[in-house]
């Protein structure tokens, strides 16, 4: 299995570099039989061994290498590499989309009888799979108020084994405050998890302010071009899983040849469970092209971001000054109950805080006028998707949130009148143009 630690390159002898470079350079090096600078895809199931002892090490996790792709690939493993140094994480693994990362995420440390507090205001689909998928799994989740940290506090119980949020909330696009919640999960022994697929790892390093696991919908900002699906979980590498709470992480592991995987792995040795017993089971796995596709976007990931931010900032403002719009959330606005937290998780933006390309608003008229203000759109784009080049725009109530009920919208603060837009990195003249004669059609 190929060792996928983040350190190429993240520093030299004397030299740490920066993220640009990371986003381009992490993980890869010139193929040492062809000379290709490219990362080559692997597009192979399984692999040869070099003797039957080779073979056998391999199997019992005694050497690095790769067996099999459904384990693990070179082209993958690359992926995994250059996202764990863009987060400065321990180690990554990357899966078939988002939603199966954080399946595997969260499956690596939980089992049935086990309980989660998250935050209410999730996207959706993760709503669904904590509150639905997993209780039939017969792993309960407990929803409240990340407004405030206590609603952590409060909701933890004595068979809680972990902490869910989002750095940026979708769509409601509020900001967690990761370091205050992530001490109420120390304190109470388990760990955060984080979703960073909103701030990307450009604008927001989770681990840095606390957090153990982060994961990824790479679907989103890390692709940027809306083509192609993926998933990574990154391990901090920091937390103490020896601590009591988690047996499966310190005793023989049933499911890979009695492996311990903390006293043999140390500080990534929840990632290689999560890759050993979660994705080599349940089969989330991410395929070699796509590994590829999405090391595509990894490499300009810096230079697309401060253009969704700087676009978005502008398109905030001008809708907080149109007379067809009842109400602007953008944690980028001076305004905004986010500002100043975004302030100081994110990188800066031209002076601003980089608080990504989603923003949300209401046009005067209720649902009826957001409805005519998707139609009446030029070239923004309807559809269910963030983080693409392009601008897209949708009505969550009746789309990506159709599935909750009227309590569970409330919960998650998506109100019947809400647009969200995820601004693209086009010349932000020309979004302004379409936002504005599809607010005048809209509203008559």
């Amino acid at each position: 299995m190929h060792k996928t630690m983040a350190d190429t390159p993240s520093s030299g002898a004397d030299h740490t570099y920066g993220f640009g470079t990371r986003a381009i350079h992490a993980g890869a090096q010139p193929d040492p039989v062809t000379g290709a600078r490219a990362t080559p895809i692997h597009q192979t199931t399984s692999f040869v061994f070099d003797s039957a002892e080779h073979a056998s090490s391999l199997f019992n996790l005694q050497t690095f290498g790769n067996v099999y792709s459904r384990i693990s690939n070179p082209t993958v493993a690359v992926l995994e590499e250059r996202i764990a140094s863009l987060e400065n994480g321990r180690a990554a693994l990357a899966c078939a989309s988002g939603m199966a990362a954080q399946m595997a995420a969260l499956l690596a440390i939980l089992k049935c009888g086990d309980h989660i507090v998250a935050a209410s205001t999730l996207y959706g689909g993760t709503v669904g799979q904590l509150g639905v998928g997993f209780a039939r799994l017969g792993i309960e989740t407990t929803f409240v108020d990340p407004a405030d940290p206590e609603n952590f506090a409060r909701a933890m119980r004595p068979n809680t084994r972990a902490v869910y949020g989002e750095t940026i909330g979708n769509p409601l696009v509020n900001v967690l405050d990761i370091g205050s919640i992530a001490d109420v999960a120390h304190a109470h022994g388990v760990p955060l998890v984080i979703d960073n697929t909103v701030a990307s790892p450009y604008l927001c390093n989770p681990l840095n302010f606390g957090a153990d696991i982060v994961v990824h919908s790479a679907t989103k900002y890390i692709g940027g071009h809306g083509t192609t699906m993926g998933g990574v979980v990154v391990e901090g590498g920091k937390f103490p899983w020896d601590n009591g709470k988690f047996p499966e992480m310190v005793e023989p592991s049933r499911a890979y040849h009695g492996v311990k995987f903390y006293e043999t792995f140390g500080d990534f040795g929840y990632t290689m469970k999560a890759r050993m017993e979660v994705n080599r089971t349940f089969g989330g796995v991410l395929s070699p092209l796509n590994a590829w596709l999405l090391l595509q976007g990894a490499e300009t990931l810096h230079l697309r971001m401060r253009e969704h931010c700087r676009n978005a900032l502008r398109v905030a403002q001008f809708l907080q000054g149109h007379p067809k719009v009842q109400w602007v959330n953008y944690p980028g606005l001076s305004g905004s109950p986010f500002h100043a937290l975004a302030q100081k998780q994110f990188r800066a933006v031209d002076g601003h805080p980089g608080a990504s390309g989603i923003l949300t608003f209401g046009v005067k008229g209720g649902a009826a006028a957001g409805e005519k203000f998707i139609d009446a759109c030029e070239f923004l784009s309807h559809l269910a998707n963030i983080g693409d080049a392009k601008t897209l725009v949708i009505h969550p109530a009746s789309t990506t949130h159709r599935q909750l009920n009227d309590e569970e919208l409330a919960r998650a603060g998506v109100g019947a009148d809400m647009v969200r837009l995820s601004v693209g990195i086009e010349d932000v003249d020309d979004i302004l143009w379409d936002i504005d004669q599809a607010l005048e059609r809209a509203t008559g």
